[in-house]
């Protein structure tokens, strides 16, 4: 049986830059994309179990994990670019699309300019459906935030932290996994590019006051893709309300909770996790791009909801 092990992290180059990304299974397409601070490493406590019947592809985005970090451009819209230009140096034209957290608003990024390459769209605890975010990405947009973000990503705090950690977990309580996994991000932001990347990143989506971007406005051009939108119930990071609100703009889409999860459902309950993204893609068909039907929709013209077509 294949375990995170067997999936290593494997390289390419796109337009001069070192692109980090994992590949595992046989498959449909499946493509997943991380938060900010974190990577395609995310993935793996789920990535064995979707290989099974999928051929997942897991890219690190620029600016994170082992992917280069260049100054450039950290909007949406280019890592929206670079998800679409991996899939196709992979061979793959189409696919679903798994989007978690700012990873989510780069999924519903990818279907609005490419929505030829989207057959279904998965929103996990997803960035760009609502004002409120957790304070600590706030103040990442804060002036003078790149002073602070050294002291966070130090080892001596980070190696606090674990052993703080280690005897909480021997005394019999469990450390949230949100906080842990945050832990793990600022760790990655030890070296300058990291933190510049990461302020960069957060501050295209991100200000003072919460999420300074918005999707729900153009949910409703992606009527004839099928959409899953899932959400931790105890998600102190990005609030749960945020999934309820998003499906009033996407009507047919389908909501689901996990209830015992926080903002990493996917590390919290793993098996349900998959078993509700696989019961998706296996009762749904793949959207087939309709330039008419989207030309009408922006006109503001009604008509009869256009349904998915398999390709």
């Amino acid at each position: 049986m294949l375990t995170s092990d067997d999936i290593p992290a494997r390289d390419l180059r796109l337009h001069g830059h070192r692109v980090s990304y994992r590949l595992a299974g046989d498959g449909p397409p499946l493509v997943l994309i991380h938060g900010i601070t974190s990577s395609s490493a995310n993935w793996l406590p789920v990535m064995p179990l979707l290989a099974e019947h999928y051929t997942v592809i897991a890219p690190d985005l620029l600016g994170h994990g082992a992917s280069a970090k260049p100054k450039g451009d950290y909007s949406l819209g280019a890592y929206a670019s670079l998800v679409r230009d991996v899939m196709a140096a992979l061979g793959y034209d189409r696919g679903t699309v798994v989007g978690h957290s700012l990873g989510g608003g780069v999924a519903m990024q990818l279907a609005y300019q490419f929505p030829e390459r989207v057959e279904r769209l998965v929103l996990v605890s997803s960035g760009g459906l609502g004002r409120e975010v957790s304070f600590l990405l706030r103040a990442a947009t804060l002036p003078g935030s790149e002073l602070v973000l050294p002291l966070l990503a130090s080892k001596t705090l980070l190696d606090t932290g674990s052993a703080v950690g280690r005897a909480i977990s021997k005394i019999g309580l469990r450390i949230s996994s949100d906080w842990m996994e945050m832990a793990r991000g600022f760790a990655s932001l030890n070296d300058i590019e990291a933190r510049r990347a990461f302020v960069h990143t957060a501050r295209a989506v991100i200000d003072p006051g919460g999420q300074r971007i918005s999707a729900t406005d153009r949910l409703y051009l992606a009527e004839s893709m099928p959409l899953l939108i899932m959400w931790g119930g105890r998600d102190p990071i990005i609030p749960a309300r945020h999934g309820i609100a998003a499906q009033r703009h996407a009507p047919g889409s389908q909501l689901e909770f996990l209830e015992g999860a926080g903002h990493f459902p996917h590390h919290d309950e793993p098996i349900a996790f998959v078993r509700l993204l696989r019961d998706f893609i296996e009762s749904t068909e793949p959207s087939l791009f309709d330039a008419e039907r989207v030309r009408a929709l922006l006109r503001g013209e009604g008509g009869r909801r256009a349904a998915p077509v398999a390709h």
